[in-house]
C-alpha cells in the first residue's frame, strides 16, 4: 500500500465543493484485512460510534463472515439500525428512558436481536418493568469492570459498578427478582489497553510507563473475567456471547479462552488518537479537506472553517491535525477555529487561494457529526457520496 501524497488527494477530490470529508477505501479495505488478521480467527464485532455510516457498515460486514454483529452506542441507533435490516445489536451503554425501551423491545418483539447494557439494580428494574408491560423478555449484557486500581492511579475509565466478583454475585442474585429480562452477554471494555497509545512521539518515560502498567493490567483483566464467566454461566448457563477489547487491545483480548468476540471502530477509520501503538499500525483512512482563503504571511494560510475538536479530557491530542501538503502544523496562537484555521507552512508545494488543506481527525465517528455525507474514493477516483447519520438525519447523543 502506496502512502499518499497532497498531489494524490488534490487530483482526486478536484472540483469537489469544500470543505468534505472522505474515506479512501482502499486504505479503509486494507484495514478490514489487516484487522482479521490481527483479530485470530475470533468474530469482531463493529463498534458503529466509529463509523457512523450506514453504507461503510454494510461494507465492512459483506467484507467477511468473521465480522458479525454491531455495537450501539444508543438504544435508538439500534432501533434505528434495526429497521435498517441490521441484527445481532449490543447497546453498549446502559438505557434506562421508558420509550428507548419500549423501542427496543418492540424490535425484539419482530425477532430481531437487541441486547441492553446493565449493571445496576435500577437498570434491572426499569428493562423488566417494560418487558413485563409488553410481554416480552428483553435480553441484557452484563457490563464487567475490568479498569486497574493501583495506588493514587485509577487506570481505566469509570464506567461500570461490578469492579468485583462480589458485585457480580450481588448483581446475579437478584436477575431472580426480574423474570423479563435475560442475561445473555457479557462484556468488559479495556480502555486503557484499547484506546492508550503506548508509543507516543518524545515521550519514552510515559510510554515505558504505560506499556508496563498495561502488561500488568492484562494479567488482572484476564483473571477477573474469566471468574466473572464461570459465576455468570454457572447461574444463567451458556451465554450468546462474551465480549471484550478495542481497536488498542485485540492480540490481548483475542487471546482470553473465555472471549468470544472483539469490538473494533476506530481502526477502520485510524484517526490520530491511533497513530502511536507499539504493536499494530494501520492506515489513515478518513479525513477531511478545507479551503485556503487567505495567506497574511509567507509561510502563514487560514483555512475557511476547520476546528473539529475531539471529546475527551482536554490536550492537544484531541486536536485535528494537518496531514497534507507536509510541513503544514496549526498556528499555536489559534489552532483549530471554528470559522477559520490558520496554518503554518514549510513544505514545498506551491499553494494558493482555493486550493485544499487536508486534515485528519483526533477520533473516528466524531467526525461524521460534522458532515451530512462521506466521499468515498477507490483508486484515486470518488466512487461514491455516502450520507452519514447526520446526513440521514439521525444525532444519537
Amino acid at each position: 500500500m502506496k502512502k499518499r501524497t497532497y498531489s494524490y488527494y488534490k487530483t482526486a477530490f478536484e472540483g469537489q465543493e469544500k470543505p468534505f470529508a472522505y474515506v479512501d477505501l482502499d486504505y479503509f479495505d486494507q484495514n478490514m484485512k489487516d484487522i482479521l488478521k490481527r483479530a485470530n480467527h475470533k468474530k469482531i464485532r463493529i463498534a458503529s460510534k466509529s463509523v457512523r455510516c450506514v453504507a461503510l457498515l454494510r461494507r465492512i460486514l459483506a467484507y467477511n463472515e468473521q465480522y458479525q454483529g454491531l455495537m450501539c452506542f444508543t438504544a435508538t441507533e439500534a432501533v434505528w439500525l434495526s429497521q435498517q435490516g441490521f441484527d445481532d445489536l449490543l447497546v453498549a451503554y446502559p438505557t434506562f428512558q421508558v420509550k428507548h425501551i419500549e423501542a427496543v423491545a418492540q424490535e425484539i418483539q419482530k425477532g430481531k436481536k437487541i441486547y441492553l447494557m446493565t449493571d445496576r439494580v435500577e437498570h434491572l428494574q426499569q428493562i423488566n418493568a417494560v418487558g413485563a408491560s409488553l410481554k416480552v423478555k428483553i435480553p441484557i449484557c452484563m457490563d464487567l469492570d475490568v479498569s486497574s486500581t493501583y495506588p493514587g492511579l485509577h487506570f481505566g475509565v469509570y464506567r461500570s459498578s461490578l469492579s468485583t466478583l462480589e458485585a457480580v454475585e450481588g448483581y446475579l442474585k437478584e436477575l431472580s427478582n426480574y423474570p423479563f429480562v435475560h442475561l445473555r452477554a457479557l462484556m468488559g471494555y479495556e480502555a486503557q489497553i484499547a484506546g492508550v497509545g503506548n508509543e507516543m512521539p518524545n515521550q519514552g518515560m510515559k510510554n515505558k510507563l504505560i506499556h508496563f502498567l498495561q502488561k500488568r493490567s492484562i494479567r488482572e483483566i484476564r483473571a477477573r473475567r474469566g471468574q466473572a464467566i464461570q459465576l455468570v454461566e454457572a447461574a444463567v448457563g451458556p451465554l450468546d456471547f462474551v465480549n471484550g477489547g478495542g481497536t488498542g487491545s485485540i492480540e490481548a483480548t483475542v487471546a482470553e479462552d473465555g472471549v468470544t468476540e472483539v469490538a473494533v471502530g476506530s481502526g477502520f477509520y485510524t484517526p490520530t488518537l491511533f497513530d502511536h501503538y507499539k504493536h499494530f499500525q494501520h492506515w489513515p483512512a478518513a479525513g477531511y479537506a478545507v479551503e485556503v482563503v487567505r495567506q497574511p504571511k509567507a509561510d502563514v494560510y487560514t483555512c475557511l472553517g476547520g476546528g473539529y475538536v475531539a471529546s475527551g479530557p482536554l490536550g492537544m491530542d484531541k486536536l485535528p491535525k494537518p496531514f497534507l501538503p507536509e510541513g503544514c502544523k496549526l498556528y499555536p496562537n489559534e489552532m483549530a477555529g471554528e470559522v477559520q484555521t490558520p496554518i503554518q507552512y514549510t513544505g514545498t508545494e506551491p499553494l494558493k487561494i482555493g486550493d485544499p488543506i487536508f486534515f485528519r481527525h483526533s477520533k473516528a465517528g466524531e467526525l461524521c457529526e460534522r458532515f451530512n455525507t462521506l466521499l468515498l474514493l477507490k483508486g484515486g477516483k470518488v466512487v461514491e457520496q455516502s450520507p452519514t447519520y447526520r446526513g440521514a438525519g439521525k444525532c444519537f447523543l
